[in-house]
């Protein structure tokens, strides 16, 4: 299928589903978020399930922040990929998204900065996190997550959950489990902090991610940070590095506006380099 014919299909799952939907995304006291469930027919998530790369193909993100496997350069990988990644930026299914959400003139992401697929195994983790603010070029606000999960019969106890820390790290995290076939909306804002439980099992959990973005912040006024790692509550001495290490990246991003490290999570496309 190409991504017009799975757009379509997303577009009509959504709105089909557009009142509870906007219902459950505005609930208030917790990060904005909602899911869907069956967001394709199976025989076509299965498909996609399939069409994943190996670990080792992929590019590992490991460090006391996270253990990841993730892929933007779309072009390397069976192609059935990057037409489901590049669904979710299709016009109509934004138009909806921004119904549901109320997030108004929210643009996808081409160049997929750090969107695209992502996959875990047993002992790989994320650690509770904000996402950058802004896209690579610090041009516009990241405002949303779209996490589409397509591993089979995956299970609460795996692992490799979504969690979501509406209190904050002090608190306890809201878990959603990565369901086969369950789109899940986040918001992406200054206190939309989340993570993903370490994988206990020998399986694959993937998902195909995208964000999108606005000129606006989602916030009444301004703002900007890092990415920026916190640890577990039964983390307190990671927590340290983890806080000292965002403050070191932040302060030099503001002072000299370039990162400690280049990102290299982009889709740089063929016509990109001519």
């Amino acid at each position: 299928m190409k991504r017009y014919e799975y757009a379509t299909l997303i577009a009509e799952k959504l709105s089909a589903n557009v009142i509870a939907l906007k219902e459950e995304f505005n609930q208030k006291g917790r990060i904005n978020s909602c899911a869907i469930d069956n967001l394709l027919p199976e025989d076509l998530v299965q498909e996609i399930y399939a069409a994943f790369p190996s670990p080792e193909e992929m590019k590992i993100y490991k460090s006391l922040r996270e253990n990841k496997r993730i892929a933007a350069q779309m072009d390397l990988y069976n192609p059935l990929l990057e037409e489901i990644v590049f669904a979710f930026q299709d016009e109509r299914v934004v138009q909806i998204v921004e119904e549901i959400t109320g997030i108004k003139d929210m643009e996808p992401d081409a160049n997929l900065y750090a969107g695209g697929i992502s996959l875990m195994s047993k002992g790989n983790f994320l650690n509770p996190h904000l996402d950058n603010s802004h896209d690579n070029n610090r041009e516009s606000y990241r405002v949303l997550n779209l996490l589409y999960y397509v591993s089979p019969n995956w299970r609460l106890e795996n692992g490799g959950n979504l969690e979501l820390w509406d209190k904050g790290v002090e608190g306890e995290s809201r878990v959603i489990l990565s369901k086969s076939n369950r789109l899940v909306l986040m918001i992406t804002n200054k206190t939309s902090i989340h993570s993903v439980s370490k994988v206990v099992v020998d399986e694959k959990r993937c998902c195909v991610s995208n964000y999108y973005f606005s000129e606006k912040p989602v916030e009444s006024s301004e703002y900007f940070h890092v990415t920026s790692f916190y640890g577990r509550p039964e983390e307190p001495i990671k927590n340290v590095v983890l806080r000292a290490d965002a403050f070191l990246r932040q302060t030099v991003r503001k002072i000299t506006g370039k990162r400690i490290v280049k990102t290299d999570h982009i889709y740089k496309k063929k016509e990109d380099n001519q």
